[in-house]
């Protein structure tokens, strides 16, 4: 701070000086500022492959590490060592690191493609249309991922440089949402894709289905407060799902992050490689559902079938034999180059059959459930599901339809917990049992979402005490949100 006063203090006494001088103002100096060979138009493309990498990647990003409680709450993954998030600990954790980072990113490069000072320098990064639709699709997923966490957050006011944005009710973030990724998906031209782009590469036509699929997603997910055939939910849904740009519906079109190693590892590669840590597992919960159904998935999904005991304190934790449970898909044999998955086919054709199961659509229900689970065993290089398909508690049959397609869709999202807790809160499937050794915070209850965080009540405090009131039971981990009914 004293280096900082001395700074400036010289500051305003060298001004002070020039103007007493023969000089008649500063400006005949020029912009000192200003570095004659460098650019004044930041790029593009190199925001977006940021963006993506931070928002994939690290800690801070939105469900993709382990380190994401959400991966706890859904049962995937057990602490080994160090419980915690598993025994339901109050989750007060910030988000303004993804509003500082991917997020202002994502917007920073539709704020370049529509500044006319700027829009035609960017195009080297794309067509000023395709890099506004890419943009606002991935800023939509994200966004979604973050209100499905805390509930009400800041989105109308936020990335503007308003320091104390309001918090949006979740209704209105919804409504929002589904709009953004329509325009979006309308708005990609015939120009060049977005460059940078670890996703899809550029390929515009595969981010429209992305974008569609999100829409048919986030429809669904409103499924409490509009359960009824021509309600909001079902006339989204139909619309993403009937748009003529199409939808993802075979792993070819799966959204996934492309890690080239290096600076950009595959965060899991990060943990059990390059920084080895052990402090999580594959949890007992999803092998033993697997290992029920001799479904050979939990082949890949853990390094071996057995999994971690789940919910454990550390005194019964560190009783557990070294050996005897299995990690986090490949563990030390991860790669740092290996893609993570964001949203794959077998979630999309599962949420079409939920829809025609609820009568939201005219498809055959039985068929898709049938087809999303041979798309997920595709995925992971299993080429046949038809026996597997006729199980009993797997087979589609005549009855627990919805309850079939939550726990398969549960199996085939792994290892995305964001999207599993999400869709646990929903739909209620599988029936998971909370910790035996839950904290008290939790009142023995799996966490309905995060608890905001203390930077909020320290510099946002007005707005922030506003959207907890919102909540029936106060700013708790067990309260509500909206869309979870």
């Amino acid at each position: 701070m004293k280096n900082f006063l001395n700074k400036t203090i010289f500051t305003v006494a060298a001004a002070v000086a020039l103007t007493s001088t023969g000089c008649d103002k500063i400006k005949d100096f020029g912009d000192t500022d200003v570095d004659p060979t460098g650019t004044t138009v930041p790029v593009t493309a190199a925001l977006f492959t940021r963006a993506v990498a931070e928002m994939g990647g690290k800690e801070g990003g939105l469900a993709i590490s382990m380190y994401t409680r959400p991966g706890y709450y859904a049962q995937y993954f057990s602490e080994t060592q160090y419980p915690g998030a598993s025994l339901y600990d109050v989750p007060q954790l910030e988000f303004g690191q993804n509003y500082s980072g991917f997020l202002n990113d994502l917007q920073n490069i539709i704020n370049q493609n529509t500044n006319d000072a700027t829009k035609e320098a960017v195009t080297v990064s794309g067509s000023n249309a395709n890099q506004i639709s890419t943009a606002r699709i991935l800023k939509a997923y994200a966004f979604w991922t973050l209100t499905d966490r805390w509930g009400d957050i800041p989105y109308s006011e936020a990335l503007s440089g308003n320091p104390l944005p309001k918090y949006d009710t979740q209704e209105s973030i919804y409504a929002d949402l589904l709009k953004e990724l329509k325009e979006a998906v309308d708005g990609f031209d015939g120009g060049l894709g977005m460059k940078g782009d670890a996703i899809y590469n550029g390929n515009t036509a595969k981010w429209q289905k992305f974008g569609n699929s999100l829409r048919m997603q986030i429809a669904l997910r409103m499924s409490k407060v509009y359960p009824n055939a021509g309600g909001l939910a079902a006339t989204e849904f139909s619309a993403a799902l009937n748009h003529p740009a199409g939808h993802i519906a075979v792993n070819s079109d799966n959204a996934k992050i492309d890690f080239p190693g290096g600076s950009y590892q595959n965060p899991w590669y990060s943990t059990y490689v390059a920084s080895p840590r052990f402090d999580d597992a594959i949890s007992s919960t999803i092998v033993d559902v697997l290992n029920d159904f001799q479904d050979p998935r939990v082949q890949r999904y853990g390094t071996m079938d057995a999994g971690f005991p789940y919910g454990l304190d550390r005194a019964h934790a560190v009783l557990v034999p070294a050996g005897s449970f299995g990690f986090i898909l490949d563990g030390v044999n991860m790669k740092e180059d290996e893609d993570v998955v964001i949203l794959n086919a077998a979630t999309v054709l599962f949420a079409r059959a939920e829809a025609a199961e609820r009568g939201w659509t005219s498809e055959n229900a039985a068929n898709l459930y049938n087809q999303a689970v041979a798309t997920s065993f595709a995925q992971w290089g299993f080429a046949d599901a038809s026996s597997y398909l006729l199980q009993n508690g797997v087979a589609y049959g005549a009855a627990d339809h919805l309850k079939k397609i939550g726990i398969q869709k549960w199996l085939a999202m792994y290892p995305d917990g964001m999207q599993a807790w999400a869709e646990w809160r929903r739909t209620g499937f599988p029936e998971l049992t909370p910790s035996e050794y839950a904290l008290s915070a939790s009142k023995g209850n799996i966490p309905r979402r995060f608890v905001y965080g203390t930077g909020e009540y320290g510099t946002n405090n007005e707005n922030v005490k506003e959207a907890a009131a919102r909540l029936s039971g106060g700013d708790d981990q067990n309260s509500r949100m909206w869309w979870d009914k």
